[in-house]
């Protein structure tokens, strides 16, 4: 029996927003969360702008989260005020949680400084972490879904995804089969990140992806626009409580979406680049609608990777009029990074809980600084300002390093 899986719960920890409602209240508006850096001393670095995370407060963390008290990775806090948020919102105790499963998305910052070749960032890189007391260059991976298991006393299971910036979609799309195979009722799903720091702020530097207008922060990250130099770091966390139909309708949960398929695959074309006519992406996008046995005309609206990058919004803008033909020219598309950065591991769980959120609301968010468009990318991109959504099917798309790619599609509930 396939079981039907809805979304019930959301938080986001985001640069544009330290909770859901404002953080969706400041992306309808198109406000940028991208500015300069102020975790530590950028003035020798060549990129020295990111979307930093709003709301996260290390003194509420370690009075309600004690067995966090000694870590210093902020994807950790990060994490655990999402999910907390998430769990909030579902109206749910540590008595319902018993039962949930747990999957978390995560990335691993670590470069081969000495390999890299570029003497400046390099070099100023290794001077930082050398003068530094105490930074790790690597925290466990299961660590977030670990300390989540200790304090809410989940019982059914904790999965630790590392999977670069298809990291968060594919957990939630991970979840969504094991919820709907019948092995569990509930999850709490998503991922947090932050590159944020000398280490990896300066190794994304040195693969000459990162934008480097330092002084004009906001404008810096342009999906689809022909004058796009390259991504913004940003740093966040998103997580949602996901649940079988009748486990929601039987509790009287309020429900803002529902998940109605997941594709991935794997194109390893190269560490860093995507296959340029979009093969990998192409396979997701298919896979995802094959999965929630819709054709390509069901679909009304895009949430794309859109990183900003000149290589990815090409292959990604192929990618979709391969995977849905004619149609493609008729769909809506949002690409959020614009406002908050590439969130690398999170990402994709920040783009799906903005699906949930348009399918739940009506208003798709705008693409910010499209002002010039490419002809190689020649969508609708919903450029500029929010846009009314009348549709029933979205699909996000996040596509990371190393050719991993992962696609959802999201449905309007209906009783």
């Amino acid at each position: 029996m396939r079981h039907r899986i809805v979304i019930t719960g959301i938080g986001a920890c985001s640069p544009v927003g330290g909770g859901p409602v404002a953080f969706w209240h400041n992306l309808l508006a198109g406000k940028s969360g991208i500015g300069p850096v102020t975790l530590f001393d950028t003035s020798t670095m060549t990129v020295r702008i990111g979307g930093e995370a709003k709301g996260l407060d290390p003194a509420r963390l370690a009075t309600e989260f004690p067995e966090s008290g000694h870590e210093t990775d902020r994807k950790i806090g990060l994490g655990l005020t999402a999910a907390d948020q998430a769990i909030r919102d579902a109206a749910l105790d540590r008595a319902d949680l018993r039962e949930a499963a747990v999957f978390v998305g995560v990335s691993l910052e670590s470069f081969p400084l000495g390999q890299a070749g570029m003497t400046r960032d390099a070099d100023h890189l290794i001077r930082t972490l050398a003068g530094q007391q105490g930074i790790g260059l690597q925290t466990p991976l299961d660590r977030l879904a670990q300390l989540m298991g200790i304090h809410y006393g989940f019982n059914s299971g904790q999965i630790t995804n590392c999977s670069a910036c298809a990291a968060g979609a594919q957990v939630i799309g991970e979840a969504f089969r094991r919820l709907r195979s019948g092995c569990c009722e509930m999850a709490v799903a998503g991922a947090a990140d932050s590159v944020l720091n000398p280490l990896g702020l300066g190794g994304f530097s040195l693969l000459r992806i990162l934008s480097t207008e330092n002084e004009r922060p906001q404008q810096a990250c342009r999906p689809f626009d022909a004058t796009r130099q390259g991504t913004v770091l940003g740093e966040g966390s998103a997580f949602l409580v996901m649940e079988t139909l009748p486990h929601a309708r039987q509790r009287g949960a309020r429900i803002y979406a529902e998940v109605l398929g997941y594709g991935t695959s794997l194109d390893a074309y190269r560490a860093t680049d995507p296959e340029p006519g979009g093969k990998g992406a192409i396979r997701s996008m298919r896979r995802a609608l094959a999965d929630a046995g819709l054709p390509p005309e069901a679909v009304d609206g895009i949430n794309a990777h859109g990183t900003g990058t000149p290589k990815n919004d090409i292959a990604e803008t192929r990618a979709i009029k391969e995977a849905l033909g004619p149609r493609a020219h008729a769909i809506p598309i949002t690409a959020n990074k614009s406002m908050t950065g590439h969130l690398i591991a999170a990402s994709g769980a920040l783009e799906a809980a903005v699906s949930a959120l348009t399918l739940h609301t009506g208003w798709m968010p705008p693409t910010i600084n499209l002002e010039h468009p490419d002809p190689q990318c020649d969508l609708d991109y919903v450029a500029g300002k929010m846009r009314e959504f009348h549709g029933e099917i979205i699909l996000s798309n996040s596509f990371g390093f190393g050719g991993q790619n992962a696609t959802l599609a999201f449905g309007k509930y209906h009783e």
